[in-house]
């Protein structure tokens, strides 16, 4: 077996199952390898942590933690992807976010906002500052207005096509995320740029690697 590491073809097994490599002399274990890599499988296949740990016979918070890594990694990935066709952007829109279940005047704080760019049929999303730093307060009246307004002029845009790759993006994200329920504030971004890199899969084939920590 190669070495995960420096791709040495000569690895000699250990006691406790591990391998070690005969160049580099790092260890590693076979068992995680095809553990995480199945697990990836689940992930990348869509089914959700509760369907990947009833296949796998793991703990949900097992699946529940790789699956967050993926979702991690997955911004770099998606930051990559950017940084070579970023000279290729056509159209940006700016997205208003806010659970159905929310009422949107008295949790219009808790709106996410993103700025969504679109290139070749692909998008890219940035996180904007949330409307929270803003620092009013959405019982006053007065403040709402003012938070009313910065919301409805405060947009920049560029749309070039009547049915855009941007809103067909933001569709499939309003339907993506309904599958969670009561994502944080600190891990939006992860949804975010798990629908991101979902959503600009669909026109080509499945990944066949999976990504390493």
């Amino acid at each position: 077996m190669k070495c995960i590491y420096c791709d040495h073809p000569y690895t000699y097994e250990l006691g406790n199952k591990q391998r070690k490599c005969s160049k580099c002399k790092r260890k590693f274990s076979p068992a995680k390898i095809e553990r995480e890599k199945r697990m990836w499988h689940y992930f990348e296949s869509g089914l959700n942590a509760t369907q990947a740990a009833k296949q796998s016979r793991m703990h949900i918070e097992t699946v529940q933690k790789y699956y967050m890594s993926f979702r991690k990694q997955l911004v770099v990935l998606c930051e990559e992807a950017y940084s070579h066709h970023s000279h290729l952007v056509t159209d940006y829109d700016e997205y208003l976010y806010l659970p159905k279940s929310l009422d949107p005047y008295e949790d219009i704080n808790k709106l996410k906002h993103f700025l969504t760019m679109a290139y070749e049929g692909k998008v890219y999303n940035i996180m904007m500052p949330s409307l929270k730093r803003l620092g009013l307060n959405n019982k006053d009246r007065d403040e709402q207005k003012l938070l009313e307004k910065y919301l409805q002029y405060h947009t920049i845009s560029k749309l070039t096509t009547q049915r855009s790759t941007i809103q067909n993006f933001w569709e499939y994200f309003e339907n993506f995320i309904l599958q969670y329920k009561g994502v944080s504030d600190d891990h939006f971004i992860y949804y975010l740029k798990e629908a991101e890199w979902r959503f600009n899969q669909m026109p080509q084939p499945a990944l066949t690697q999976y990504p390493r920590h």
